[in-house]
């Protein structure tokens, strides 16, 4: 996307590769000051000119924009959201929580920061949510250290204030659950990932539960079933 408007050609090339099955890219906009924090971009990327003229590029064909940044960024995403409108934006992984590291033992101060961030890209109605990914150690949880793996209900417990929260902002037709396997691996199965969706969406009209387990996602990347 950094190509500008010179990345037509690259996506005319991939959409004539996989016609039926293209829907967008994926593109890590991850920067953060602390030096122990793996960085994956440049930081001001999501408001250099280049890019946003990529990211129209994109919006022109009807394609998706993956997005993977750290939680202190959601406000220059929701600024980028706005920028281009048209554009389909997925945030990946609850929006890039982190709680270790620079973040760990500071809930008291993250958590609101992550919160006010999640309210901001929920302003804009191309943003949606993928609920999951916090099976990363990143995320601050010991999972993926004990001896005896977590089960689906004290799981469903850890994750519901989080994901409720999203659910609670951006509504369910802008949500949906995802595995983010094999990462998540580490932490829990893949039937316990999903029992405990279950479990915490059990409050959920029938028609919110469809929206987060399939319609969003189907809507979002056009899949016809």
């Amino acid at each position: 996307l950094k190509l500008g408007d010179e990345v037509e050609p690259v996506l005319d090339a991939l959409q004539a590769a996989s016609p039926n099955r293209f829907r967008g890219i994926r593109f890590s906009v991850s920067w953060d000051p602390h030096p122990e924090v793996e960085n994956r971009a440049e930081p001001g990327t999501l408001a250099d000119p280049q890019f946003v003229a990529g990211a129209r590029a994109l919006a022109r064909r009807g394609l998706s924009l993956e997005g993977s940044q750290f939680f202190p960024q959601l406000p220059e995403m929701a600024q980028f959201a706005k920028t281009v409108p048209d554009l389909k934006i997925v945030l990946n992984h609850i929006g890039g929580l982190m709680r270790v590291g620079p973040y760990g033992n500071r809930d008291d101060e993250v958590l609101p920061i992550w919160r006010q961030g999640i309210a901001a890209v929920a302003e804009c109605p191309n943003v949606y949510i993928k609920l999951g990914g916090i099976g990363q150690p990143r995320y601050g949880f010991d999972w993926h250290t004990r001896d005896h793996p977590i089960g689906s209900e004290e799981l469903a417990q850890a994750l519901a204030p989080y994901m409720n929260y999203c659910i609670e902002q951006l509504g369910p037709d802008r949500c949906m659950f995802e595995s983010n396997f094999p990462p998540d691996k580490v932490s829990y199965s893949y039937n316990v990932l999903f029992n405990a969706f279950k479990r915490l969406s059990e409050g959920y009209s029938a028609t919110e539960r469809a929206a987060l387990f399939h319609d969003t996602a189907a809507g979002v990347y056009r899949i016809d079933i």
